[in-house]
This record gives structure tokens, sequence and C-alpha cells, in this order.
């Protein structure tokens, strides 16, 4: 854990971490000034619990560790023990994530790991007989257990408090009131679901010990967490940053500046992040080995561990990569995000920016051209959350597979975020995927990505479920921005976008003068732009598009008068960019000899040639 050295035959001063810190500078003033204005910030962002939540979740836990005592007691005794054994048998709680670390905020849930006895189960014991014990009682609500994931966890609201709740059983017959659960030999003799069901509790408490200054620690963290939830790369589940990678990032940036203080680890954060070299691994300690023969990560040994792009190693035995989740497309978000952040944080010791502007959200539903639409419904509630919480697990697996089958070649950027249209009766909500051609890949004419296959997979592995009930759907489809529904955006109101600079037509140019005369030109051989991706459903999958030929060829002049004002002139080219760039555009004219005509008018995505015998009409 910690290290020292010598220089000169002297004893250097301990660090903690794998390598010694990049620098051990105090804060200046102005570092103290800039802390002062992030600690507002986040009280003003409404990051802090009040005095009565901190007591009601300190009563609850209470409340939760009393009713697992009376449970393991009572099976105890079904299962015919002894009258000692019985009166010995016990239980305990331990709570870990942002709870433990002192991090969490208003309504957050808190994770916590029941530990138990060798007789009793998993399957029989906690998850029937404790439930059942659970269903029972007036305070708990939306109870919900889900079994079939790498960790079984139950999930239900305590007097309106959210918990998360593992369990964890030990070779022992009885449970010592103050268990050790830091030491090796608890892992002895147990199951694997045990095992990674302890490194939740075993992993926080080891961070917590690897920090110089917990109360900077917990101010920092508290900020990149914020950082990352507004820009939409909090999400364990949709390959970005969980609680534990986002908790060992901060712990690593606090061992490398020891006597730094919230603001400058916070800039240190992005400095250092922007110019890592992934997959060379994160780490706060050197990886125990142990002596259980567990499997720990280790890229020379294992070829998965290979395969990781954000290796960030937890520092409790077995030691595991937090953040196996994230792929080469995430990872291009994150960097993305890492470098925003860096020159938003070289502005402010500037004093050319305020704390607003790092936490300012992520403009998802205006990033992008195309989406892939993941729809979640299902007849009530309870159905509702058991089916979500399956489908939301498996969204990961989708990234991947768009980024295989598409040989990298189309980047894919889920949202984090759910989405609700409260307007539908029972349970609904939607997930959305950003879609588009990976920065730097050669731009090939008429290419396009089918991706149908894909989410074909996709479905298949999600109706998987066994314990689907009618009324649970999943719908995946394929829109464009335009196509966007409108409650993914704020109040149900889709914004309205400026309008390029663009000339004015004549009042003869008017849209109803269009009538019944418009006709379809044909689509060309080029088929759609680089941004184009077919429509999953195999319906109306492609855009149709005027062809441009060179300037020259076309024989476009300059821009010309067509109504009452004089309109500017431009060059040919910069009128293809204009008339390509047609999505954004509101209103165009120019002459085109080639066409005989005089005024193109284009609003939305639909385009006519106004004056000209022929009238026609392109759908972009």
């Amino acid at each position: 854990m910690a290290a020292s050295g010598q220089v000169n035959g002297n004893v250097s001063p301990q660090y903690l971490g794998v390598t010694q810190p990049i620098s051990t500078a105090g804060p200046t003033e102005a570092d103290h000034a800039r802390t002062l204005k992030l600690e507002k910030f986040l009280v003003s962002a409404g990051l802090y619990e009040s005095q009565d939540e901190a007591v009601l979740r300190e009563e609850v836990l209470g409340r939760l560790d009393q009713t697992i005592k009376l449970w393991v007691k009572q099976i105890s005794q079904n299962k015919g023990f002894s009258d000692q054994l019985i009166q010995e048998a016990n239980a305990k709680i331990f709570t870990f994530g942002s709870y433990r670390l002192g991090v969490h905020g208003p309504s957050t849930d808190i994770d916590t790991l029941c530990v138990g006895p060798r007789h009793a189960s998993r399957e029989e014991d906690f998850f029937a007989e404790l439930y059942t014990m659970l269903a029972d009682m007036e305070e708990v609500t939306e109870l919900h257990p889900v079994t079939d994931v790498h960790v079984p966890v139950m999930k239900f609201k305590f007097n309106g408090i959210s918990i998360d709740l593992l369990y964890a059983r030990l070779s022992l017959w009885v449970i010592p009131e103050d268990l050790d659960i830091s030491q090796e030999s608890i892992l002895r003799n147990i199951d694997e679901q045990s095992v990674h069901s302890l490194s939740g509790c075993r992993v926080t408490d080891q961070i917590l010990r690897l920090v110089p200054n917990i109360q900077h620690f917990h101010t920092t963290l508290r900020c990149l967490k914020f950082w990352a939830k507004r820009r939409g790369v909090y999400s364990s589940v949709m390959g970005f940053l969980g609680g534990v990678s986002c908790a060992l990032l901060v712990a690593r940036i606090c061992q490398l500046y020891p006597n730094a203080i919230p603001s400058m680890l916070v800039s240190c954060f992005f400095l250092v992040y922007t110019q890592w070299r992934w997959p060379n691994p994160v780490m706060l300690c050197a990886i125990d080995e142990g002596t259980l023969g567990l499997p720990v990560w280790d890229p020379r040994k294992n070829p998965c561990d290979r395969l990781h792009h954000m290796p960030i190693i937890t520092p409790a035995y077995p030691c595991m990569n937090s953040s196996y989740s994230v792929s080469l497309s995430t990872l291009r978000v994150m960097m993305e995000e890492f470098r925003r952040a860096n020159e938003i944080c070289e502005n402010l010791e500037m004093n050319k920016a305020d704390w607003n502007a790092l936490f300012e959200p992520y403009p998802f539903f205006e990033a992008y051209k195309n989406y892939l639409q993941v729809e979640i419904t299902a007849l009530d509630d309870d159905d509702f959350r058991q089916w979500k919480g399956w489908v939301e697990s498996r969204l990961r697996h989708l990234t991947l597979k768009i980024e295989k089958h598409t040989s990298g070649l189309l980047q894919c950027h889920p949202y984090p975020c759910e989405v609700v249209d409260s307007s539908r009766k029972g349970g609904h909500c939607a997930f959305f995927m950003g879609l588009r051609r990976s920065q730097g890949v050669p731009q090939r004419e008429g290419q396009q990505f089918d991706i149908r296959a894909t989410v074909d997979e996709f479905r298949h592995s999600v109706n998987m479920y066994m314990l689907w009930k009618p009324g649970m759907e999943v719908y995946v489809s394929h829109v464009r921005h335009k196509q966007l529904p409108a409650y993914v955006f704020p109040g149900g109101l889709r914004p309205v976008r400026a309008p390029r600079p663009s000339t004015v037509v004549s009042k003869s140019a008017s849209r109803p003068a269009f009538g019944n005369s418009v006709s379809q030109l044909p689509k060309s051989d080029s088929g759609t732009t680089d941004e184009d991706v077919d429509d999953i459903s195999g319906e109306g999958g492609e855009r149709l598009k005027r062809k441009f030929q060179p300037a020259e060829e076309v024989g476009l002049t300059k821009w010309q008068s067509s109504s009452e004002r004089g309109l500017e002139g431009y060059s040919a080219e910069e009128e293809l960019e204009a008339v390509d760039d047609i999505q954004t555009s509101r209103l165009l004219s120019f002459c085109s000899p080639s066409w005989n005509s005089q005024v193109v008018y284009v609003e939305g995505n639909q385009g006519w040639l106004l004056e000209n015998p022929d009238h026609a009409a392109f759908q972009m």
C-alpha cells in the first residue's frame, strides 16, 4: 500500500500508491478561493442530503439489521437446530458504495450486504424466506428480486429509502457481531457469488485506506460523479464509469497529488486522464495474488483481460477490472469529455470560466443525425421493473455487437438516462443510442451500415427471459433526429433550431403554389451519405438525395436575384455545400442552367424546383 524509497542513503517519506506522487505542492490562495466556490456550487446543486434524511437512513439500516437477525433465527429453528445454536444464530448488515464512501446524496439508494452463516442458503432462504418476510412488512414497497445476474440482489424501498441488498454465505456456523470482512480468510470455502458480493464492501474499505485525505477525496468524488452524470458518462451498465470506477480514478489522483485540495484535484483529474495511455491500468496498489487461488486481473495469463479497453483495477483481493464493460465507442466518448473538461479547467485557472461551464448538460438529442431507439413496455409497474432491469442489463451487448459487426466503423454512443413518455399507460421507458461513423474512418461514397441482423440477435437474447409475461415487449427502431419523439426533450417541446442565414424568395415561390404538380426525382446511384444507417426494420431505410456533380459539370452560377430583395453572390462551391447540407438549411435560392430553374426552395427536409415547367420534388 504505502511505499518508500532511498535517495543518497536517506529514506524518503512514504507515499500511497504504486508510484511516487507527481507533485506534493500545496494550494495557493487562488486554489482555496476556487475550492470554496466549488463547494458552494455543489451545495446549491442539491448534492447533499438533509439532516432528517440522514437520520432516516440510519433508522432504516437499524431496522433492516433487526429483520435479518430475526430471519436467520427463524430459518435455524425451521431446520431443527438446537436451542443454543438458534440463540447464537446471527447475520450482519454491511454497507458499501456511495453511502459507505460518504458521497451519497438525496434519494440515493443504499448498497447493503447481508452476511449469513453456512446453513442459510441463497435460493431457499434469502430469496424465499427473507423475501416473504420483507413482503409482509408495511414499510417495504417495490420489492423486486433479481436472481439471474452476475451478483444476485434484492431491490426494495424501506420507508421510502431505496435499498439494494446482496447476500454472502460464509463457511461459518455463527457470524460474530465484530466480523472483519477485510481479512482474506473470510473468502475461504465460499461460492463465487458470495465472493463477488463481498467484493463491494472490501473494495470500498480499501479505497478509504489508500487516500491521503478522506475529506478532500469526498468533495472531489462528489464533484466528479456529478460531472459524469451531467455529461452522460456515468453508467457501468451502459459501458461508462460506474461508482466504483469513478472512486478509483479519483483516489489515484489523490495519491498523485497528496497535498492538493478539491479544486486542484478536479483539474488534475482531467489533466492526467486526458493524457493517460489506455489500456495501461489504473491501480491504487500492487495486485495481490492471494493464497486462495482465486482468479485476479492479469493480462499476461488471462487472454480475456487483454481485451479490456480501460482497465481500472480494484485494490482488494481478488483484484478485478471494475470497468470491464467499457467499449471502444464509450471510451472514445469519455476521452472527448475528458478533453473538454480539461480545457474548461484551464480557463477556470485563468478566471475565464466558472464551475457552471464544467457541469453543462450534454446535449445528446442534438448531437447526432441517427439514433437507435429501444422502447421497453409492460402492463403494470411490477412487471415493468423486472423486465426493464433485464433489458437494460443487455443493452451494453448491443453496443458491443454493433461495433463488432461493423468492424468498428460505426460508433455507438449509448445515452445512460432512460426517458419516459408520461402519456402512455402501463410501464414504459426508452433508451437511445447515437450512431455515427467513427472519427478518422475514410468516407466511401454510398456506404451504408446494415445493423438489422445485429438488432435481431439482440432481440433474441432479450426474449430468452425466463420470467416473461404477456405485455413485456421491447421495440428497437432506427430514428433520425427529426423523428425523435417529443418526450425526449425538456417539457416535451422540441427545440427550434435557428435557421442559417438565407435568402428570401418571392411571394410566388411559396409552398402552396406546388399543388399536385410535384413529382419525385429518381434516387441517385450514390444512395446515402456517410451518416446514413439502414432502417433496421427494413422499411424506408434509405434517404433519397440528389447526386450533385462537380460545379463545372452542373454549371451552377452565382446566386441571382429572383425576389424583390437582391441576393448576395456566392461561388459554385459554396452553392454545392449549401445545397448538400440540406437537412439544416431552411431557404436556398440559386440559378441552375442545367435544370432550367431559377429558384430552389428548401424547408425542413424537402426541396422544390420552382418556376420550371416540369416541377419536381426530392425527399431527403
